[in-house]
């Protein structure tokens, strides 16, 4: 989703910020509220402003982030372990919060990228709506399609909203998920490092 005044969707029919607005005022009228009322009068218009910052990833590349990359390593060959990014994101069923941290990892070849970029590229990912299986995946891929390092590990723990607040309420549930790839998923002892050092 773009900061404009109207987007364009997958069907290829623009949607105006008016009409969004309005989706959002005929929402509150549907779950029993009046929308002109002092405390609600300015929420639609709010709401939109917020859907622009939690669907932001959508006008972003993340493999354009990924593409800013280093070889001076000075001969470095052995695991190189982000831990704890934050995961802000919304699940695609019910577009509830979906709250966690990923881990991420390669091993690399020829080449290594600034931190940040792995940071950003999670949360241009996180800033769509998703599912955690596809979420992982795709941060998995990304890195490894533009870095082409030996392996990629990322792993995924993160609470939703969808099952821990509705539903069947389980308010304690977490879900983890895992990418392996190259030598993440043909060495053991390579994996093996990967999980201790999330550990540690």
């Amino acid at each position: 989703m773009q900061n404009k005044l109207s987007v364009t969707d997958n069907m290829g029919k623009v949607v105006s910020e008016k009409e969004a607005i309005e989706a959002i005022r005929t929402i509150l009228q549907w779950i029993g509220e009046d929308p002109e009322r002092e405390g609600l009068a300015e929420t639609p218009q709010r709401v939109i402003e917020s859907f622009k910052e939690y669907f932001s990833g959508y006008a972003k590349d993340p493999i354009q982030v990924l593409k800013k990359t280093f070889t001076e390593t000075s001969g470095y060959q052995d695991i190189v372990l982000l831990k704890d990014i934050e995961i802000n994101s919304h699940c695609e069923h019910h577009m509830a919060p979906i709250n966690g941290v990923a881990h991420i990892a390669y091993y690399p070849n020829d080449k290594v990228i600034g931190i940040s970029k792995l940071a950003r590229v999670v949360d241009i990912y996180s800033k769509r709506l998703q599912i955690q299986e596809r979420l992982t995946a795709e941060i998995a891929h990304a890195i490894n399609l533009v870095l082409k390092p030996k392996g990629v590990a990322v792993q995924l723990e993160a609470t939703h909203s969808c099952i821990n607040t509705r539903g069947v309420a389980q308010k304690d549930a977490k879900m983890k998920t895992y990418s392996l790839l190259g030598c993440f998923r043909q060495d053991a002892e390579i994996s093996k490092r990967f999980f201790q050092l999330i550990k540690d």
